[in-house]
């Protein structure tokens, strides 16, 4: 009756779960579980349910907990599976590789998370046959999944490994298809096929989720939002940082919950400031430290971040901070230079370039194949330090790029500006030379050679510059510019040899253009005529003068008479003068009264009051009438002159005028 009544309960239980796992209920079907394994706890079935519903509820830790627990009844190829997606969700990303690789019998789920695993882990060519094998092999309702994730593995390939990608035939019939073929043509540079990609998986987008009546706008924006991102980034590409800025800001607004996406846009905006805008950098690169970021993003993304940060700690002057950063980049990536030139960029603000040059020295001593740019790096802060000699020997030491003519011409240029011109000819000698060995008679060869003979002949090197331009006319003999300049270079060290050259210069009717001259400067596009002097003769003569019979005489304008103009009357001579400056000229009159009692200024002196002054006569009259005078003519003076009350002041206009004319108009002070 006991085992009956035990069966019995056991059958319930397992109908409960059963029924839970059909309805999604998975807790209710753990509880039951839970009773199943209080009757038996090593029911393999039952432990497996259990397993899968802590999956089910997200409980990945607790899953892994109970397997390892029971590794002697779940057998390794029972539970294969599932303990490799605890380990996946759980980012125990190379446990779960190895868990996959263990199971004896590889079936279509464990191949569907062994392509997620290598995905994450970058393995992108191991991931690409994946699923490409399940593609093939498998028909169900889940290709369209199994296409985007072949998609996007393609995608990364383009991005982080510059790999050309294969056309795979995909047809772009959904959003997530265009997105991931947009990032390929982001990795191979074609941004505006890139753009139109987007634009695409923005309107299928639109259209898919607009179908679903419970679907909200902020839920569709939700969605774009990684889609809008990757349109910002390629606008910050091409160099529209503006366009680019205003959409990553208002995808922050929308604050999506992608930590991953938000992470990459506060990267790239940081980056877009640079060492502008410093305040905003610091409150995004707190968005870039939120939980879970390192999971979801690839490594040369956070490596990346990284970088920035350790830049923005140096743009913001927290040097041991910078300091700090850069040396744990440069111990994560030992093969790196980014750290090496973060460290000596710091030092060079810090005003010690020797501590920079040494370090970018003992870094390229390690790593070879970085020398030739930490080389370039220690040349710019020896020309920083004005060291112009020195930089020029650490270039001419990179030996991969001392033969190239764009090294060629910045040496050249340096010891030019260095004085330095037999230096300079010995750079171009060794170039010339590596290119005789190498690459004869190349188009590069050929130029170096001509550079070369024209910086000789510029310096007065005339005779070095004779081999130089021998060379050229030997590789083209009808070059007449370089037979020019051999002759002139001859003309001044061997005149004989210079005769000799120059019969090979084609004659003068050969090399003379045929130009109408009169027809060019007639034309309406000459500038200048040339003019036609002394007398015509013959027949021109007569042209010319039935040309000027014909053109008529202008006639002069009369010029307009005054009204009251009379030509009897001999106009005044005066008359362009103004008034007051003509001799006749008496001042204006102020009226009838003129010579009214008080006008002018008071105490004003005039020429009769001096009259009046004994003490300015040479004689002055004695205060008695002489004898034998009469009192006739001195009654008669008297008589005739005017009392000082009576008299105009001479200086009182002319005083007037001089006073209106020192008035100022519009003074600062109103007055």
């Amino acid at each position: 009756m006991a085992a009956a009544g035990g069966a019995g309960t056991a059958a319930a239980l397992w109908s409960e779960v059963n029924r839970g796992g059909q309805n999604g209920d998975f807790g209710r079907a753990l509880k039951s579980v839970n009773k199943l394994l209080q009757l038996n706890k090593d029911d393999v079935t039952a432990l497996h349910c259990k397993v899968v519903c802590l999956i089910q509820n997200g409980s990945f830790k607790e899953a892994l907990s109970v397997i390892h627990t029971h590794t002697k009844v779940l057998t390794s190829d029972s539970i294969t599976f599932e303990k490799a997606y605890c380990e996946y969700r759980l980012n125990r990303i190379e446990n779960a590789l190895k868990t996959i690789q263990s199971a004896s019998q590889q079936t279509d789920k464990l191949k569907e998370l062994h392509g997620q695993v290598l995905y994450r882990l970058e393995h992108y060519d191991d991931c690409l046959a994946v699923y490409r094998d399940l593609i093939r092999n498998s028909q169900d309702d889940y290709e369209e999944e199994r296409k985007t994730n072949l998609s996007a593995v393609v995608a990364a390939q383009s991005t982080w490994e510059k790999v050309e990608p294969e056309d795979l035939g995909l047809q772009e019939a959904t959003y997530e298809l265009c997105y991931n073929a947009a990032c390929a043509l982001i990795g191979q540079g074609r941004l505006n096929e890139a753009m139109k990609n987007l634009q695409k998986a923005e309107d299928l987008c639109r259209q898919s989720l607009s179908e679903d009546s419970d679907v909200t706008e902020e839920d569709i924006e939700a969605e774009l939002a990684i889609i809008h991102g990757q349109m910002a980034y390629i606008m910050q590409l091409q160099g529209r940082t503006e366009d680019a800025l205003q959409l990553y800001n208002q995808i922050i607004k929308l604050k999506p919950t992608d930590v991953g996406l938000i992470a990459v846009i506060a990267n790239n905006i940081i980056t877009i400031n640079k060492d502008q805008n410093v305040f905003d950098s610091k409150k995004k690169v707190k968005l870039t430290n939120a939980e879970g970021v390192e999971h979801k993003l690839s490594k040369k993304q956070l490596q990346a971040i990284e970088f920035n940060k350790a830049l923005l700690a140096m743009y913001t002057n927290q040097a041991d901070q910078c300091r700090k950063l850069s040396a744990s980049l440069q111990s994560q990536n030992p093969e790196h230079l980014l750290p090496v030139l973060i460290q000596a960029a710091q030092l060079c603000r810090e005003k010690q370039h020797a501590k920079a040059i040494e370090l970018l020295q003992d870094f390229a001593e390690q790593s070879p194949a970085d020398s030739a740019q930490i080389k370039l790096t220690m040349a710019q802060l020896k020309i920083a330090q004005g060291s112009v000699t020195k930089a020029c020997i650490i270039l001419r030491s990179i030996e991969e790029l001392k033969h190239k003519p764009g090294m060629v011409s910045a040496l050249v240029t340096m010891y030019s500006h260095e004085e330095d011109i037999d230096s300079a000819i010995e750079v171009f000698t060794q170039a010339i030379h590596w290119y005789q060995e190498y690459q004869p008679k190349s188009p590069v060869h050929l130029s170096l050679i001509r550079e070369a003979a024209n910086f000789k002949l510029k310096y007065g090197r005339k005779k070095e510059a004779i081999s130089d331009l021998e060379e050229l006319w030997k590789q083209n003999p009808k070059d007449i510019h370089t037979l020019a300049q051999l002759i002139s270079a001859y003309s001044l060290v061997d005149p004989e040899k210079a005769k000799v050259l120059s019969k090979h210069l084609p004659s003068s009717d050969t090399m003379s253009l045929k130009v109408d001259v009169d027809a060019l400067e007639n034309s309406p596009g000459a500038t200048y005529v040339r003019k036609k002097g002394g007398k015509l003769t013959g027949e021109n003569q007569q042209k010319e003068q039935g040309q000027g019979d014909v053109k008529k005489k202008k006639r002069k304008k009369k010029g307009k008479l005054p009204k009251n103009y009379d030509p009897k009357v001999t106009p005044d001579p005066e008359r362009w003068l103004p008034m007051r400056e003509r001799s006749y000229y008496r001042g204006r009159k102020k009226g009838k009264k003129k010579d009214q009692i008080g006008k002018g200024t008071q105490g004003a002196t005039t020429a009769g009051t001096s009259e009046l002054d004994a003490s300015k006569t040479a004689s002055s009259p004695p205060t008695s009438p002489r004898p034998g005078s009469t009192t006739a003519t001195s009654s008669a003076a008297t008589s005739n002159l005017i009392p000082p009350r009576h008299q105009k002041p001479a200086g009182a206009a002319a005083t007037k005028k001089k006073q209106q004319q020192k008035k100022k108009k519009g003074g600062k002070g109103g007055w």
